[in-house]
């Protein structure tokens, strides 16, 4: 059994038409030019929150968005490209993994033009609006397609269980962007964005009057966003051992990316999860979380979404200096995340594999 990966991918072959694999090289490309594609969605976003008056579609923060995808665009062209010079022609010059980039590029350009249009006849959206746009959600969906390309490369190769962090690093980049996408189109329910201010304060009401709306709205956004963090490591823990960084380097994405979203306003609540993304790696390596280990997996989806918001209130206490006056919102949420992570580990494995 294999544990990790060449470094430089098999070509294909003319001769019998077997589709080459990308190498570790193109596929850290792929994700580095995907972190630039990124950075300018949220620079995107980040404008639309907060630059008053946005009434254009030619601002820098489109310019930083659409150059980064026009980057990505052409070196996937170009590795198909290669291949093609080398003697492989129509499917089988396609990198194992990349096909579904290679179908979601024009449809993110038309997106595009369609986003453009939008803008021009509909308007510019400044608020929850922007999640809901139909040229948004086509360019999100193309969009995740072609940055989760280094995942579906590493996930195809079969002889690969439990790469290095090094080798893991591309997919699990690509990993922690997706994960900050669909968390940016959830906005009007993440928790990651809360200060400890915020957190204090929605939990502090009266508990004779039943609960205040900012009690609900962070409850009800602790299960969004508590869904959203734990299945994209109990889906990669299903194919490979998961090396020790990989939380961590999906909370510093998430985070980093959040804050910057959010102003550095939350600075506490991000530290809080990067500090829980540690003790998520050693719980990977001490439970070793794996389809054929039902036991440990189910543990390890309740133990990762304790802690991840057993640390969100520290941070926020440690940063306030107080606790949320209602003891059972602050202690039970915790308890209610790891039931949620339970359920999502029964779903995705609901029996051991014989």
């Amino acid at each position: 059994m294999k544990t990790g990966r060449e470094i430089a991918g098999p070509a294909g072959d003319a001769a019998t038409g077997r589709r080459p694999r990308a190498g570790y090289r193109t596929d850290l490309i792929t994700v580095l030019l995907g972190t630039w594609f990124s950075i300018g969605l949220f620079l995107d976003a980040w404008a639309h929150s907060n630059v008053p008056e946005l009434e254009s579609f030619f601002t820098p923060w489109h310019a930083v968005f659409y150059s980064g995808f026009a980057a990505t665009g052409a070196w996937i062209l170009w590795v198909l490209w290669r291949n093609y010079q080398q003697g492989l022609r129509g499917l089988d010059a396609v990198p194992v993994g990349y096909g579904p980039a290679v179908l979601a590029l024009p449809a993110f350009a038309a997106a595009g033009v369609g986003d453009y249009l939008w803008h021009t006849f509909i308007g510019i959206e400044q608020g929850i609006d922007i999640l809901f746009s139909p040229t948004h959600l086509v360019l999100i969906s193309s969009m995740i397609v072609i940055l989760t390309t280094p995942l579906r490369t590493l996930w195809s190769d079969r002889s690969v269980v439990a790469p290095t962090f090094r080798q893991f690093l591309p997919a699990g980049l690509a990993l922690a962007f997706a994960t900050s996408l669909v968390l940016l189109f959830a906005s009007f329910a993440d928790a990651s964005g809360y200060t400890g201010a915020q957190v204090i304060r929605a939990f502090t009401f009266d508990k004779g009057e039943g609960g205040s709306g900012r009690a609900s709205d962070l409850a009800a956004s602790i299960v969004v966003t508590n869904i959203i963090l734990v299945m994209p490591l109990l889906l990669a823990a299903r194919r490979f051992r998961l090396p020790f960084g990989t939380a961590t380097t999906l909370a510093v994405v998430v985070m980093g990316l959040s804050t910057a979203t959010a102003a550095y306003t939350n600075m506490s609540t991000a530290i809080g999860f990067i500090v829980s993304g540690v003790v998520i790696d050693v719980l990977l390596v001490k439970l070793n979380p794996a389809e054929d280990r039902l036991k440990e997996y189910r543990i390890f989806a309740m133990a990762a979404s304790f802690v991840t918001w057993a640390v969100y209130f520290a941070s926020a206490i440690i940063d306030q200096g107080t606790t949320p006056s209602v003891t059972e919102m602050w202690t039970g949420a915790p308890v209610m995340a790891a039931l949620h992570g339970l359920l999502m580990a029964v779903l995705l494995v609901p029996t051991a594999r014989r």
